[in-house]
């Protein structure tokens, strides 16, 4: 007996905690503020209940293409040198590949290289002259590998666990469009923005000389600068203002892409800074770069601009720091799009539209009306048709009603409109379970056991036929969530949810008051 008061206990504990974080949703943010007993998060809504930012941007993939181009013409240029050969010119010029040569052989020694590479088609090709261009199927190539990796950075950058937006629908939208959903307001919007403004190119270069401004800078060198040389600078991030002028070569020493990880960190006066790990070949050659530069600056470029310029002091080989007066959400911005990895192809904003929070509203309002008008009818059909298990099973529908959106607020899971939809859902096959099961109990009666064994038995039938019908819609809910985006995950979400607690409170809620008063009265309107 007083393990059976356990029983009772814990689920009804276990309801009631879950149903006062369900209930927790309909307090505002200054009530749960005030009041120590109501918790600080609750189900987040997506962009369709609450708002929102609708963008379409557009991929640059010429770019893409721009820079496959300019890859090529670097390894053109390897070729020679590893086979001997002397061109005089590589160069790109209005999307094609220009190449002057020393001789005919030196050409043909060009043309091999295009044949085996088998991107390269030949445009046109005279005395000393051959002009190359991406061929239609490495051009698609090319432009899908473009899309591909836009597609990953942005979703790194919006999607961090840390610093990003959660719940935000980033997705491709025919060739060279993406889709970005982002719920929130102003300050969701700003952060978006700063996110997909920076393209997150980073170079570090060995600093020649050092000017206060840009003008005194070029004026020693009487407006020519040195051979692949150029001046880059850093500025105070509120006014624009030049605090100092480098001169560093054009060519970085190293980039971005052999870093490994990026995390805030603090240094020694509490500051904010950047700290970063090269992976095993970034390492070697920053181990190498810094030993042979022990002495000079180093100049860490962020999208062209200069965010600190240290002293080397001895050699470096996995880690550094990036120091730029940053403030600690700076810091973790510039983490995530060191860790997300650079835009090789410029995006721009294309189409924005905004999402009202009245029409989140709105959607909540006809949600859960359409939710209650459903529930209503179940229970009243229930309790009409099975009269007293009927109010067994409506109190079990309550129950998972409470359950399921107290387990979501729990784990903050993102409510959207399909979402609303699939809780609906839930509460329609809800019923299933408590059907089988009374009818199992109908057809134990009708054989002629008793109330007590009828239930024991009904209950014991029908357990493998619930979980069958619910597992394979558990699995459906699963496949969507794993390869679907947006709205359609949170559909899954709150299917799944829902699914367990329907089975939990068939199987346990409605067995447990069955057993609270078992006898006849409480299985006679089973018997017919």
């Amino acid at each position: 007996m007083s393990q059976f008061r356990v029983r009772i206990a814990s689920v009804a504990a276990l309801v009631l905690v879950l149903g006062f974080l369900a209930a927790s949703n309909f307090f505002g943010p200054e009530a749960r503020e005030e009041s120590p007993l109501l918790p600080d998060e609750v189900m987040r809504l997506g962009l369709d209940l609450q708002g929102g930012i609708h963008w379409v941007l557009g991929v640059q993939l010429a770019a893409a293409e721009l820079h496959e181009l300019e890859y090529l013409s670097g390894a053109i240029e390897r070729s020679a040198e590893d086979g001997g050969y002397e061109l005089s010119r590589v160069a790109v010029e209005d999307g094609q590949l220009v190449i002057d040569g020393a001789g005919p052989d030196d050409l043909r020694e060009v043309r091999v290289f295009a044949d085996e590479h088998g991107g390269l088609d030949v445009v046109s090709e005279l005395q000393d002259r051959i002009v190359l261009q991406l061929s239609g199927d490495w051009r698609k190539q090319v432009r899908e590998r473009g899309m591909a990796q836009v597609l990953e950075v942005l979703r790194r950058r919006i999607d961090d666990p840390v610093t990003g937006i959660p719940e935000s629908v980033i997705t491709r939208q025919g060739d060279d469009r993406i889709l970005v959903q982002i719920p929130g307001g102003d300050a969701e919007r700003e952060k978006a923005r700063r996110l997909l403004k920076t393209t997150g190119f980073l170079e570090f270069k060995i600093v020649q000389d050092v000017a206060q401004t840009v003008e005194l800078l070029e004026a020693k060198y009487e407006g020519e600068l040195p051979d692949q040389t150029e001046v880059i600078s850093e500025q105070d991030k509120e006014s624009e203002r030049v605090l100092t002028a480098y001169l560093v070569s054009t060519k970085a020493a190293i980039t971005g892409d052999y870093l490994d990880d990026a995390r805030v960190q603090f240094d020694r006066q509490g500051r904010p800074v950047v700290g970063f790990t090269f992976n095993g070949e970034g390492g070697r050659i920053f181990g190498e770069l810094t030993s042979e530069n022990i002495g000079n600056q180093l100049a860490i470029i962020l999208d062209e601009r200069v965010y600190s310029a240290p002293n080397i002091r001895s050699q470096i080989n996995m880690r550094g720091q990036i120091e730029g007066r940053f403030t600690p959400e700076e810091a973790a911005e510039l983490a995530v799009v060191l860790r997300a990895g650079s835009l090789a192809v410029p995006v721009e904003i294309e189409e924005e539209r905004t999402v009202g929070p009245a029409l989140g509203a709105d959607s909540i309002a006809r949600g859960v009306r359409a939710s209650v008008v459903g529930l209503a009818l179940i229970l009243v059909f229930v309790v009409v048709y099975y009269r007293l298990s009927g109010v067994y099973a409506a109190i079990a529908l309550v129950s998972n009603l409470l359950m399921l959106i107290g387990i979501m607020s729990l784990s903050e899971a993102t409510l959207t409109l399909p979402g609303l939809a699939g809780i609906v859902l839930t509460v329609g096959m809800a019923v299933d379970a408590n059907v089988i099961i009374f009818e199992r109990i109908r057809e134990e009666l009708r054989s002629g056991k008793t109330p007590r064994g009828a239930i024991a038995t009904g209950f014991s039938k029908a357990t493998w036929t619930v979980l069958d019908a619910n597992i394979t819609t558990l699995i459906t809910a699963l496949v969507l969530f794993q390869y679907g985006t947006g709205p359609i995950k949170g559909f899954a979400v709150t299917l799944a949810i829902g699914i367990v607690t329907s089975v939990f409170a068939a199987m346990v809620i409605t067995r447990l008051l069955f057993e609270i008063h078992p006898g006849v009265r409480q299985v006679e309107s089973l018997s017919i």
